[in-house]
């Protein structure tokens, strides 16, 4: 396989994905078509194809070494791929870097500055680069930098750093920008205004390409996401629907007024695990298994006490759904 080369075109037919609604359709800002990477005889990346909305909070999910950095990385120009094309708004940021650098931003996992460069001379320096920066003094103040202006990066905790990464990365007012492990080392109230920061981009019709751990943060904001594993994308949908496709879209728990007959339970049609933990039940299962639970339950004379039937989590559909490949990997 060999890199790309074809020539920065517009295609003639714009990419475009279903709105939130499902009815009407937006146009891709990014498009991504038969993805590939390898380094030497490991593949990282194997044929990802992808189109994201204009305007789009997208999330990218995966295990530790799935291939999600080295994919925003190529859509970003930062690696070139072995195979297939990206368009970053009809651009090739393989072969158009200089114009793809002045509609997109990118704030790496890790990103580091000069030890010795304080932070407002780092605001100054970024925001000279830009024929119309935000004004890098309220960027600052938003993300908690403002009392910190004389300090030098090396003497930033890990948290302050991410911030100062997020707010250079956002001085350029890209249409496109990717934030890879967006609130890592942010304590709950920074990584909150972090989050408010990307509603407020989405708001102004930016599209945000998001890569994290975070379930949590990924089921906050994200209005579609990608499950990469192995170098594939294995499911795509919104956080909804990929709760919905898991096997585990409902959490039962309940303390028993009676012995109880688990084996019934478990037999019982959509129920997926029934689990006892310190006197108490947990049945897990489709999103319609709290009905037959409960009848279940009064066939036993059983009061189902503190009873709690929760959706499921975004957390437990993506251990439902990378599991098997974390085993084969094993």
């Amino acid at each position: 396989m060999s890199p790309s080369t074809s020539p920065s075109t517009t295609p003639s037919t714009t990419p475009s994905t279903p709105d939130d609604a499902g009815g009407t359709t937006r146009r891709a800002a990014v498009s991504v078509r038969g993805l590939c990477k390898a380094y030497g005889e490991k593949v990282v990346v194997d044929d990802v194809s992808l189109d994201i909305a204009e305007g789009e909070v997208f999330g990218i999910l995966g295990p530790n070494g799935s291939g999600k950095t080295t994919t925003v990385e190529m859509i970003a120009g930062v690696r070139v791929g072995d195979a297939g094309t990206v368009r970053v708004l009809g651009l090739d940021p393989w072969t158009d870097r200089h114009q793809v650098t002045k509609v997109l931003s990118i704030q790496l996992q890790e990103s580091r500055l000069q030890a010795k460069i304080t932070v407002q001379e780092a605001f100054e320096l970024f925001s000279a680069l830009y024929d119309d920066p935000l004004p890098w003094r309220e960027t600052a103040e938003r993300l908690g930098l403002g009392e910190h202006l004389a300090r030098r990066f090396g003497q930033l905790s890990g948290g302050q750093q991410q911030r100062l990464s997020i707010a250079l990365a956002l001085l350029a007012r890209p249409r496109v920008t990717i934030l890879d492990e967006l609130s890592t080392g942010l304590d709950p109230r920074a990584r909150r205004d972090v989050w408010q920061i990307v509603r407020d981009l989405r708001a102004a019709g930016v599209t945000v390409l998001l890569v994290t751990h975070s379930m949590e943060e990924a089921q906050e904001l994200c209005d579609r996401i990608a499950i990469i594993d192995r170098g594939r994308v294995r499911a795509l949908d919104t956080p909804e629907g990929l709760i919905r496709a898991a096997g585990e879209a409902t959490v039962m728990s309940f303390v028993p007024s009676a012995p109880t007959d688990l084996e019934e339970l478990r037999l019982l049609p959509g129920v997926v695990s029934v689990e006892v933990a310190e006197g108490q039940v947990l049945v897990s299962g489709g999103e319609d298994v709290a009905v037959p639970v409960l009848a279940a339950l009064a066939a036993q004379d059983v009061l189902p006490r503190r009873l709690q039937v929760r959706t499921g989590s975004l957390d437990t559909a993506y251990l439902d759904l990378t599991a098997p490949r974390l085993e084969e990997h094993a």
